[in-house]
């Protein structure tokens, strides 16, 4: 049945003729936004938030400041604020995002599919119970893997209910090779599986880093924090919390500071840590250096000015890293970072480490040479909106075709 997908038409909006798509996200997140806005160029689509984040919660949330996206996360596409009714409304538990009312507007009247960013908030059971109910094909993105750590219990406890309820959902997206392997432990089979990589917007990172580096921004960063132009330049981007590993990054730098005058740490971010990592930075402060939280159109110049990126902590993803790459910029990755094996090709785009082997971080910011660009380009080719909006497609012809 699923072979017909290619030869049958999706449903159709009697108004523009397209396929009427609903998304449901917790948030405005600015790696979405430009997926949703070439989408509904593609679709009828509606994207139903659960949760208005404001300032201070992306403060709570672990970046150490209260601030808005200086990036546009609301234009170019239809959306809706859904009626958050949970008694501690976030996105730090399950609970903080409980919408009721998509058990009536999840309807076939209203939507031809739904597709959930997740499983792990309230909001999202919401939606896939309320398109199994009404009728409404249904797929889900995320980005779990099995090497997240678990108790015993919870993993016993988790595994029957993952097992029922996982190949119920009529696709997945998977966005990587371990999120597929999640997604296949837990029972869901091949005909269910779509290819559609995590990413972020290329062309934005690309062309930014590319004006750094001809406007003299990226030289500035440089002189800025006293960096030489020749001397090799580790940076770490992302929020100080524990997930993140940023001490891991400086007790290996601080190894590599002792053997290599050349080399200098940069750490652009702020949170939680920042008192305990500065403290312990305080060594060799002349070469090790912190930028402070910079908001997403700054980064791209801190791409251009460094020359690898570093990733040390135990992530899902790492998007950091795509943003990197297509800033031309390679990347030594914890093993335990979900992107690690899709992304990290050794010598070419980047390394990887055992998590918390502090000695083999070091001998890896010694040893790396650089990437190769064509390599770095190739990269960015596979894991983008392009490829993304492909798998997405033959998801929801195959599912609307079966639901036919």
């Amino acid at each position: 049945m699923f072979a017909l997908a290619h030869r049958l038409p999706p449903h159709r909006s009697p108004t523009t003729g397209h396929t009427r798509l609903a998304i449901l996200a917790t948030h405005p997140i600015q790696y979405f936004t430009p997926w949703f806005r070439h989408l509904a160029t593609i679709f009828d689509l509606e994207v139903l938030y659960a949760h208005r984040q404001d300032a201070r919660g992306q403060g709570a949330a672990g970046f150490g400041v209260d601030f808005e996206w200086d990036v546009p996360l609301l234009e170019g596409y239809r959306y809706r604020f859904l009626k958050n009714v949970s008694s501690s409304p976030g996105l730090q538990s399950f609970g903080g995002c409980d919408t009721p009312e998509l058990y009536d507007l999840v309807r076939p009247e209203n939507y031809d599919a739904l597709l959930v960013l997740g499983w792990n908030k309230k909001s999202f059971v919401q939606g896939i119970r309320a398109a199994w109910r009404n009728k409404v094909p249904v797929l889900a993105r995320g980005d779990s893997q099995l090497p997240t750590e678990r108790s015993w219990l919870k993993r016993a406890l988790k595994f029957p209910l993952y097992r029922w309820f996982l190949p119920r959902v009529d696709a997945h997206l998977y966005v990587g090779r371990r999120n597929r392997e999640y997604l296949e432990y837990y029972g869901v089979q091949d005909r269910q599986l779509f290819f559609s990589p995590h990413f972020v917007d290329n062309e934005f990172f690309a062309s930014r880093a590319e004006q750094a580096r001809n406007s003299g921004a990226a030289r500035t960063i440089r002189e800025q924090f006293g960096i030489p132009p020749d001397a090799c330049l580790a940076l770490f981007v992302g929020k100080f919390i524990p997930q993140k590993h940023p001490e891991d990054f400086l007790l290996a730098s601080l190894r590599v500071t002792k053997m290599r005058k050349h080399f200098h740490a940069l750490l652009v971010g702020d949170g939680p840590l920042r008192k305990e990592l500065e403290a312990l930075a305080s060594d060799d402060s002349e070469r090790i250096h912190f930028a402070g939280f910079h908001n997403q159109s700054k980064l791209p110049a801190f791409y251009a000015a460094a020359n690898i990126l570093v990733l040390p902590g135990d992530e899902t993803w790492g998007l950091v890293v795509n943003e990197a790459m297509a800033c031309g910029l390679p990347a030594i990755v914890s093993d335990a970072a979900g992107c690690a094996s899709d992304l990290i090709d050794v010598d070419l785009t980047g390394a990887t480490f055992p998590l918390a082997d502090i000695a083999a971080f070091a001998n890896r910011l010694i040893n790396f040479r650089g990437g190769d660009g064509d390599a770095l380009r190739r990269k960015c080719e596979s894991y983008s909106m392009q490829r993304a909006t492909e798998g997405l497609e033959r998801a929801l012809g195959t599912v609307l075709a079966h639901k036919g």
